[in-house]
């Protein structure tokens, strides 16, 4: 999926009541703020929740290729099964729930490998959950067949590099939206 400007997901309140969605007031994510202040807090993820707190928005295009990867969908921050069936391109509440629960997976089953997500230890993380589950020599063709999609043509990986509490903040602005009934608008 490539699109030409930069993703922003943001917070609006759901159900729109006119012909446009209404942004979540900032103050609804300013406690987002603290964590940007915290003795020995990685500056990306710093960054990511003063700009929550201060917007009520996620940029959202350097998460793309991970979320897609850790869900099993194409463009799940771009709302694209909403756009392809010429509706506004909106998460709702549920759609939010469900990204904030595999986030949240995710950033728990990467503990053991350390603060810094990669390509490498993402595909660690999803070996091992997959290789426990009912049909796992399946999905772990699966998953190498996805992993091996998301190399450039020399074979070399995405050169992902994220803070695991950085996710973990990714995680609570969607877990935020769905908990209080606000969807999320794919601004791009």
């Amino acid at each position: 999926m490539a699109h030409d400007k930069g993703l922003d997901n943001v917070a609006v309140h759901w159900p729109r009541t006119n012909r446009f969605y209404d942004p979540v007031a900032p103050a609804e994510f300013v406690d987002f703020g603290a964590v940007a202040d915290a003795p020995d807090i990685a500056a990306p993820t710093g960054a990511l929740a003063l700009h929550i707190a201060k917007t009520g928005t996620v940029r959202a295009t350097a998460y793309t290729e991970l979320v897609d990867l850790l869900l099993g969908l194409e463009g799940v921050l771009y709302a694209t099964d909403a756009a392809a069936e010429d509706e506004d391109p909106v998460i709702d509440p549920d759609g939010c729930a469900w990204i904030a629960g595999g986030l949240e997976r995710f950033v728990e089953g990467h503990q053991p490998h350390g603060d810094l997500v990669t390509f490498d230890s993402v595909a660690e993380v999803m070996r091992a959950a997959v290789a426990g589950g009912r049909l796992a020599e399946q999905q772990l063709r699966w998953l190498e067949q996805r992993l091996a999609a998301l190399r450039d043509d020399a074979g070399n990986a995405p050169h992902w590099s994220f803070a695991r509490t950085e996710l973990a903040i990714l995680a609570g602005f969607y877990r935020r939206c769905a908990d209080r009934g606000y969807a999320v608008f794919a601004d791009y």
